[in-house]
């Protein structure tokens, strides 16, 4: 038996998702999410749990993490609620509490570590010489003072808790 967390809605409002209560369940937004044509979530669903304070099935399950944000079901949602900001909110409440999709959390750490989600290996290298392009891009690679200062940005942000 599953008990809700009769609280969790006014936690999700203080966290900045106050617009949770005024999903209707039209299903809109399941309709409109491409995720959804793929996979098995559903926008709907993960929007009904967190109004029943279900924050447990939220938090230990995978369907937080489905979103792409495309905002294809907030551009079509009959109360103009902010579905993609709710979702969000509730993955930074989470992520808060230790609750991370594995791949989500690979990308992190390729952030924290690299300064980039997606590492520039030798083969990407070669194709940007070939291009006529520096062999690094432009970014944190390629600027050990910008690097830096994103370290200090995401230590600020308490972000080497997120990828432990």
């Amino acid at each position: 038996m599953v008990t809700p967390n009769v609280d969790f809605a006014k936690e999700i409002a203080a966290a900045g998702g106050a617009e949770v209560k005024m999903c209707f369940q039209c299903g809109t937004c399941t309709a409109s999410c491409p995720s959804g044509r793929q996979t098995s979530y559903r926008v709907r669903k993960l929007m009904r749990q967190a109004q029943l304070g279900l924050k447990e099935q939220i938090f230990e399950g995978e369907d937080l993490w489905d979103c792409t944000t495309c905002y294809a079901c907030e551009e079509r949602c009959p109360r103009t609620v902010p579905i993609v900001d709710i979702i969000i909110t509730l993955r930074n409440m989470a992520v808060a509490e230790g609750h991370m999709f594995e791949n989500h959390k690979k990308t992190a750490q390729s952030l924290y570590a690299i300064g980039h989600t997606v590492s520039i290996n030798d083969k990407v290298k070669e194709q940007r010489k070939a291009l006529g392009l520096s062999a690094e891009p432009p970014t944190v690679i390629a600027n050990p003072e910008a690097m830096a200062q994103l370290k200090k940005v995401l230590a600020a942000a308490g972000f080497e808790k997120i990828v432990e």
